[in-house]
């Protein structure tokens, strides 16, 4: 594995703290020194609260400058666990949360892929979410063997008090998912909301799903080809949504699966998503829109650029700066989490920081401040799912 040629400097916070994120694993390890934790406030702690395991991670910073993360709180290490989804407050920018809050599910089902959005100009947060049956697993729901209660559904509610409190979660899967869909994920990981262009104010919410065979087909709809990409489109501050795009042609080449959106300074919305093991050369797909997500300029095409393994990544477009993609940068496995940043658009990028080479998997990305990024991520030192940390990120460091 290659590891970046940035070094940052890390300043200790509180125990079990540590302020902006650099390479001390990398320095450790080259001095013979035993390894170091990644880099990063804990926020959540699989075991803790009750909790198997936490994943899936997402963040958002409210208009009042609190940050909201939000995780997947599991009963066990299946993706098909009971699991409900719960969320820490941080005043101050991350470096340190206050008490851990269920937001949505009972604990009765499979309730997760969280995916909240601040409306900039009401402040209130919305999180769009999904659920299936308590130990229904994506096989079973691909090949068509869920009920319809038990498959993938799609639920939406809001914070109207800086994320304190949130309404119960409403049913929108009528609205968000075609009928005869079978797979269905919102993001996970932020949604945004447009500030520029003729679509200003609306909400966009990557998401993806699979189709099933055709009549006739040998194949069971668990083949990856059959994942496509989409997204949800909100022009009311999140009350009601609508599909945007779609991408999902049964060919192999790309699957498109877990997205991430990002509006570029041009009023473009740009889109990249995991490649579900297609033919196309990489792991990762990316693909542009003009008209705030309703179509594509082209389908999703290879993004060779962003090496790795299949998984999860995050994007970040800074009120000033580069376009920001974060991701595990080890190629054979989750680990080696690293920061690549774009200044043509995700056309080309180049890797400006890897933060730890040990275990990591999922993440998501915030802006803190006028100079500084944030980055929710899973990682561990034997395993990526030990813990999600917080890394406060200097962006001045992470200009190509």
């Amino acid at each position: 594995m290659s590891f970046s040629r940035r070094r940052l400097v890390v300043l200790p916070l509180a125990a079990g703290a540590l302020g902006f994120a650099g390479l001390s694993t990398r320095a450790a390890a080259a001095e013979g020194g035993p390894t170091a934790p990644a880099p990063g406030t804990t926020v959540f702690t699989s075991g803790a609260d009750g909790y198997a395991v936490y994943r899936i991670p997402a963040v958002v910073r409210t208009v009042r400058g609190t940050l909201v993360a939000f995780a997947e709180a599991r009963s066990g290490s299946a993706d098909s666990a009971r699991t409900v989804v719960v969320a820490k407050r941080s005043a101050d920018g991350g470096r340190t949360w206050a008490a851990q809050a269920a937001v949505a599910g009972d604990g009765s089902d499979t309730h997760g892929n969280p995916a909240p959005v601040v409306d900039p100009r009401t402040g209130r947060i919305t999180l769009l979410t999904c659920t299936n049956g308590a130990g229904v697993t994506e096989a079973q729901i691909m090949s068509g063997q869920a009920s319809a209660a038990d498959g993938r559904r799609v639920w939406v509610q809001h914070s109207t008090d800086d994320g304190r409190t949130f309404t119960a979660p409403r049913e929108i899967t009528a609205a968000a998912k075609h009928p005869d869909w079978r797979w269905y994920a919102t993001g996970p990981g932020h949604a945004i909301a447009l500030t520029a262009g003729r679509h200003r104010g609306r909400l966009v919410a990557p998401a993806n799903h699979s189709v099933p065979p055709p009549a006739g087909s040998a194949d069971t709809g668990t083949e990856a080809k059959y994942y496509g990409g989409h997204c949800l489109l909100s022009d009311d501050g999140g009350t009601t949504w609508r599909i945007g795009f779609l991408d999902d042609t049964p060919d192999g080449v790309v699957n498109a699966n877990e997205t991430a959106a990002a509006q570029l300074p041009d009023g473009t919305v740009y889109f990249n998503a995991r490649n579900q093991n297609g033919s196309a050369p990489g792991v990762r797909v990316d693909a542009r829109s003009a008209d705030g997500g309703a179509h594509l300029e082209q389908p999703y095409a290879p993004q060779p650029g962003l090496a790795g393994p299949v998984v999860q990544g995050s994007l970040l477009q800074p009120a000033a700066g580069p376009l920001l993609f974060a991701g595990p940068a080890d190629p054979d496995a989750r680990a080696a989490m690293a920061v690549r940043a774009s200044t043509d658009g995700g056309r080309t990028w180049t890797e400006v920081l890897t933060l730890s080479p040990l275990p990591a998997a999922y993440s998501d990305l915030v802006q803190t401040g006028p100079g500084e990024v944030g980055l929710l991520y899973e990682t561990g030192a034997a395993s990526a799912y030990e813990r999600i940390a917080f890394a406060r990120l200097r962006l001045a460091e992470l200009r190509p």
